[in-house]
């Protein structure tokens, strides 16, 4: 019985050494950031499943700003739940100058109607919680970085090929082997349509 091999940090940095035939310490130092590069850059070109994670929590009394998850990337939907109804409604997005014009005064309380990114690590709501409403929050997430603690993730699982190549396509760049940049663009273009 062969047991199906899976990509790892480990065996993806091995695997970009041996295609670039490289070994100077330079080149072995920049594997990490070609590999962070290239999962930035499939982060950003698909959304799957996988990535997509729901969180909820309480607002706060009083509190207009509402903390986003960790590698929180993108914002798919919200709602909040009366505690004394338990009737759930949705939050919805508009512009954060919107909201200021909407709610100007964030020390009046009443049901949150509608949220925005007030900064990449927090959400604004509007208007501001007049009790602890529960939320849920349905957000693409940034998939877990590779390093050599987290061996794998869901890039290494379901698109090995894309990580190869498109961590030798992050590398080209460095290397200054830009003749090699429409090869490497090109199987790795290929992976991420199929």
């Amino acid at each position: 019985m062969t047991t199906a091999s899976v990509m790892t940090y480990d065996s993806l940095s091995a695997d970009v050494l041996s295609y670039l035939e490289r070994s100077d310490v330079a080149t072995t130092q920049k594997i990490p950031t070609f590999i962070m590069l290239c999962e930035s850059k499939i982060s950003n070109e698909i959304k799957i499943l996988g990535q997509m994670q729901v969180v909820t929590s309480n607002m706060e009394v009083g509190n207009a700003v509402i903390n986003k998850p960790a590698r929180w990337r993108e914002t798919v939907s919200m709602n909040v739940t009366d505690p004394l109804t338990g009737n759930r409604s949705p939050v919805f997005l508009r512009k954060y100058e919107y909201l200021k014009e909407y709610w100007p005064d964030s020390n009046q309380v009443d049901k949150p109607l509608y949220y925005s990114d007030y900064d990449y690590e927090h959400w604004l709501v509007a208007p501001t919680p007049a009790t602890n409403y529960n939320f849920e929050v349905l957000f693409y997430q940034r998939v877990q970085p590779l390093d050599s603690t987290n061996q794998t993730n869901l890039f290494t699982q379901i698109a090995p090929q894309a990580m190869l190549f498109g961590t030798l396509l992050q590398a080209q760049g460095y290397l200054k082997a830009l003749d090699k940049l429409p090869v490497w663009k090109a199987y790795y273009t290929d992976c991420l349509a199929a």
